[in-house]
């Protein structure tokens, strides 16, 4: 499996796997489908985007993570975001976290900030299994639909 930059040309491939993501699993943090136009800024080279990288193998993505200035963040913080192709292929959220961590502590980065859906076990379980900690929980946070389902903030100190 290869890690790289996203580049702009991978916007339609990435864009239909987070889709899939959105549509499969129900947990997302996103609730609706992006376009590749609005994808490629949010999530590769949009003016609050610091890292995007996509895992591959044979001319195939399974998956990206990304590190933004997204939200209202303290100084030297990053937003993480990972989407895996599901069913998932083992190793690639690893993979993708091992070149992330580093390429944050490059730029400078002293905490990388998740937030996940409380119903979402396998993220609040990825992002624990790599050293993040609860920060924060926003109680009730309500879905399109109106369901209410907490948001966890989780927080990795880097260097």
């Amino acid at each position: 499996m290869r890690i790289r930059p996203s580049l702009r040309d991978d916007a339609a491939e990435l864009a239909a796997l987070l889709n899939e993501v959105v549509a499969q699993t129900g947990t997302s943090a996103l609730e609706e489908p992006l376009d590749e136009v609005t994808f490629a800024e949010w999530f590769i080279d949009g003016p609050l985007m610091l890292i995007s990288l996509v895992a591959e193998d044979a001319g195939k993505a399974f998956g990206f993570q990304t590190v933004s200035r997204y939200g209202d963040l303290p100084e030297g913080w990053g937003d993480i975001g990972t989407f895996t192709r599901q069913p998932g292929r083992g190793g690639v959220g690893s993979a993708l976290f091992e070149r992330t961590r580093l390429k944050a502590e490059e730029l400078g980065l002293v905490a990388l900030k998740a937030t996940i859906r409380a119903d979402n076990v396998a993220g609040l379980g990825y992002y624990a299994s790599r050293g993040f900690e609860d920060y924060r929980i926003d109680r009730a946070v309500p879905l399109k639909d109106g369901r209410p389902v907490d948001r966890v903030t989780k927080v990795l100190r880097l260097g």
